[in-house]
């Protein structure tokens, strides 16, 4: 099961969690956008079972771990993942079709009726998370003062 993040403040006391959000995403999706959008949740969460989910950017489900993994647009003709620091990442499969031009962030867009590769996406998030370990074990600890 994925893990929400933890909210604080007054201001979030009565804010759904941001799982709740991406449920109603997926819900008011009611075709295949909001098919492909819960099956890449499930892949997401079969790859990383400590994934986090965020709701950011008004309205765009995240997942992460030690930092963003990927984001899970809808738009009328796509789904699209993008991957925080997909330029970082091997893509033996060659999932990665959009946003290929960047120096960080690459992009899978999925259309109606395309099917994904599973386990290279699932293999794609593993990596995504394990280059976020890497750099976050490279930070330095804060002091506090």
């Amino acid at each position: 099961m994925m893990k929400a993040a933890k909210k604080t403040g007054a201001k979030d006391a009565n804010a759904a969690s941001p799982s709740k959000m991406i449920d109603g995403r997926i819900k008011e999706l009611d075709d295949w956008r909001g098919a492909m959008l819960r099956r890449i949740r499930g892949l997401i969460s079969e790859a990383d079972p400590d994934v986090v989910e965020e709701w950011k950017w008004r309205g765009v489900p995240v997942w992460e771990h030690d930092g963003i993994i990927c984001t899970g647009e809808t738009y009328k003709d796509v789904v699209k993942l993008t991957f925080a620091k997909g330029a970082a990442l091997e893509d033996p499969a060659g999932l990665f079709n959009s946003g290929l031009d960047g120096n960080v962030r690459r992009a899978i867009d999925i259309r109606e009726g395309e099917t994904i590769n599973e386990k290279a996406l699932k293999a794609l998030i593993r990596a995504a998370v394990g280059l976020n370990a890497s750099k976050a074990k490279k930070k330095p600890a804060k002091r506090s003062t």
